[in-house]
């Protein structure tokens, strides 16, 4: 046990962490006195304990993580931290121990999937503490901790490499880790003030715009109403929430390095942002097109809205819904999904293979076209005015192909269970992208509520692997990972 001493302590450290985050719900179910308070005081203290004893029974190892423990530091943290968010949950409403790890690894994961119904009566601080989770998990504790922890003595850098999102995972915006999660954390909370405060001006109640502002910026798609941004019906609300959308959709890295030189010119040397919102446009205007030629909407400016709305939320992997866009004809919601998983850029908030990864896969396969038309032409692969080494693409190409293989497998295993094929591809799409709402029985109108035990474990799995996308955490369960 030794040789994971310095993870477990990690570990510990983080789960004492994640036990302050409970303070807020706690101090809110107090003030407003909505009976949660004893679940709070329960799940604060058993969390902090736990994470107390994990600390203190390793405390005297200083070895520095290697590049394996960072690995192993990251799964746990994403598999355990679930379990004790799931606390207050299970204590205040009755679920059960699956369903409450689902809704607490769908909010970690800013997936925005739900198995709970009545969301409009549930306890405030309950309310406050599923968006919290959207947007702590939106750019990572881990990221958060890696601020904190090099002053208690232990290094982050593999924990960042294994936890940052996207394909070029070596790059820092400041020379030191530390400096880099700090910026990233000042930039994400200095935004999610703007986004809350939009919402209050756009009309929504300052309670209503903290939890959306928190589920915004962390592109989780949990609301404090069962009818989503339906129950608002604001053509306001839904702009401020599709610019803000937008902006959690693009690389936080860009934002960072644009807040502190006050300038947009990182915007235009980004290689994503244009195609990402060339992509959005495109869909929102083709679809509005669509649904009036199918007279879904009368006007073109109604079908504008909700499909500027609903195609930005699903584009984004946000999983809010104006309308039940699945009573629409079906090419427009499987667009939707197609979307989700590769629109958003790498370094954000979303899911999906990222837009870098795509624009690389297309790049790639181009370059195989022209070789074979042209066997001697000299094609390389460039993205952002920069040559990709072969290891990157070698590694783009990996991934896709056991992004496919997931989705499929998954897929399969669900409609062994018992499920139709519609609601379990489009579940496992929207759970490996952490996208929230599929179709069929896990549509925007419905919930998760509706899946047997065995299979919300599958959608907890697959919100797990497309959240450390797939990689990290299959490293972790190879046999070669465990030997010494």
């Amino acid at each position: 046990m030794n040789r994971y001493a310095p993870v477990l302590r990690a570990l510990g450290m983080i789960v004492m962490l994640f036990a302050l985050t409970m303070l807020a719900p706690l101090t809110l179910s107090w003030i407003v006195d909505d009976g949660a308070q004893s679940v709070y005081d329960e799940s604060f203290a058993l969390t902090l304990l736990c994470g107390l004893f994990l600390w203190y029974r390793y405390r005297s190892c200083r070895r520095e993580m290697n590049v394996r423990d960072g690995f192993l530091m990251v799964v746990l943290v994403w598999t355990v931290l679930p379990a004790f968010a799931a606390l207050p949950l299970m204590l205040q409403l009755g679920i059960s121990h699956t369903d409450a790890y689902f809704e607490a690894m769908s909010g970690l994961t800013t997936t925005g999937a739900t198995v709970l119904a009545g969301i409009d009566q549930l306890p405030m601080s309950i309310n406050l503490w599923r968006h919290q989770l959207v947007w702590v998990g939106g750019m990572g504790l881990i990221v958060l901790a890696i601020a904190i922890l090099p002053l208690l003595g232990i290094g982050g850098r593999q924990m960042f490499k294994a936890e940052t999102p996207g394909p070029m995972k070596d790059a820092k915006l400041t020379p030191r880790i530390a400096s880099t999660a700090k910026g990233l954390w000042g930039v994400y909370v200095g935004v999610s003030l703007l986004c809350i405060l939009a919402y209050r001006l756009a009309g929504m109640s300052w309670f209503d715009a903290v939890c959306h502002g928190f589920s915004t910026m962390g592109l989780g798609g949990f609301s404090t109403h069962d009818a989503s941004f339906g129950f608002f019906d604001s053509p306001a609300i839904e702009a401020v929430a599709i610019v803000f959308m937008l902006i959690a959709g693009m690389n936080f890295g860009t934002l960072f390095l644009s807040v502190s030189r006050q300038s947009l010119r990182p915007y235009l040397h980004d290689p994503e942002a244009g195609w990402f919102l060339a992509v959005c446009l495109v869909s929102v205007f083709g679809i509005a097109i669509f649904l009036g030629a199918h007279d879904v909407y009368p006007e073109f400016l109604v079908a504008l809205r909700h499909s500027a709305f609903n195609v930005v939320s699903i584009a984004t992997t946000t999983g809010y819904a104006s309308v039940d866009y699945a009573l629409w004809p079906v090419f427009a919601p499987l667009w939707m999904l197609f979307l989700c998983s590769f629109a958003t850029s790498a370094g954000s908030t979303g899911g999906g293979i990222k837009m870098a990864r795509a624009l690389l896969l297309y790049k790639q396969v181009y370059r195989e076209i022209v070789r074979a038309m042209h066997p001697n032409a000299v094609y390389s692969v460039r993205i952002g005015g920069q040559v990709a080494p072969p290891g990157i693409l070698f590694a783009v190409l990996a991934f896709g192909f056991m992004y496919m293989v997931s989705i499929v497998s998954l897929t399969l295993l669900l409609v062994f269970t018992g499920l139709d094929a519609i609601t379990a591809f489009t579940a496992i799409v929207a759970m490996v992208n952490n996208t929230g709402p599929g179709l069929g029985e896990v549509g925007p109108s419905t919930t998760f509520a509706v899946l047997e035990d065995f299979q919300t474990w599958i959608c907890s799995f697959a919100m797990l692997l497309g959240r450390l996308e797939i990689f990290t955490l299959l490293v972790v369960l190879t046999p070669a990972f465990w030997r010494r």
